[in-house]
């Protein structure tokens, strides 16, 4: 973690402790990371393995990138800089939200490992299994081909000179937890994919 700019702080810790917290709750907390290029299903996915634990009566809160970008991280934009605060910002967002045992599902395309990398740093201290990454898998051309949200085309056409996969690069991860092929299989084997990790992990309980 860096250090604050301002040295007239002090740390407080709360009177409450993360596993009570999560004695309450009946699982554990952790930070689900969806990173991917964008069109690659990544707040589709994110979305419909929240209501598989909601379901469950898991606590649950998904944290998209656009939805981000009309608040907290409104005065960043797309150059490599304003990515890594805009991850950084969402990163401590979340940390806050595992400490309170809740599943935290972010979904963005975080395109450098760097940045993934100091994420897992800061979300994962003091342990390391609080922070998933799960790569959301899909080809350039399947993207483009799908663009919700006609943005491939307008980069194209060079309305959009910094988007990931066409200006500027996506560095894909190198050992993520998890790796889920959007192109080919089928959104619910891919839930259930999360799902059983989460099983297995000891982060929720075996339905």
């Amino acid at each position: 973690m860096e250090k604050p700019k301002s040295e007239n702080i002090t740390w407080h810790s709360g009177g409450i402790t993360r596993a009570e917290r999560e004695a309450v709750r009946g699982h554990r907390g952790a930070t689900l990371w969806f990173t991917g290029l964008s069109g690659s299903g990544k707040s589709t996915l994110a979305t419909e393995v929240e209501r598989r634990l909601l379901a469950r009566r898991c606590a649950t809160y998904l944290l998209d990138g656009d939805n981000v970008r009309h608040g907290l991280n409104r005065d960043l934009g797309f150059a490599p800089a304003d990515r890594s605060e805009n991850n950084r910002r969402i990163g401590e967002v979340a940390k806050l939200f595992t400490d309170a045992g809740v599943l935290c599902l972010c979904a963005f395309i975080s395109p450098y490992r760097s940045d993934r990398a100091k994420l897992r740093a800061a979300i994962g201290q003091p342990n390391a299994r609080d922070f998933i990454e799960v790569y959301v898998r899909a080809s350039l051309g399947k993207c483009e081909e799908r663009d919700p949200k006609g943005l491939y085309k307008r980069a194209r056409a060079g309305q959009i000179p910094d988007m990931t996969g066409i200006g500027a690069p996506y560095e894909e991860p190198e050992t993520p937890e998890l790796v889920l092929d959007t192109e080919t299989a089928p959104i619910e084997a891919n839930v259930d994919d999360v799902v059983r990790y989460l099983e297995r992990g000891g982060y929720i309980e075996r339905s």
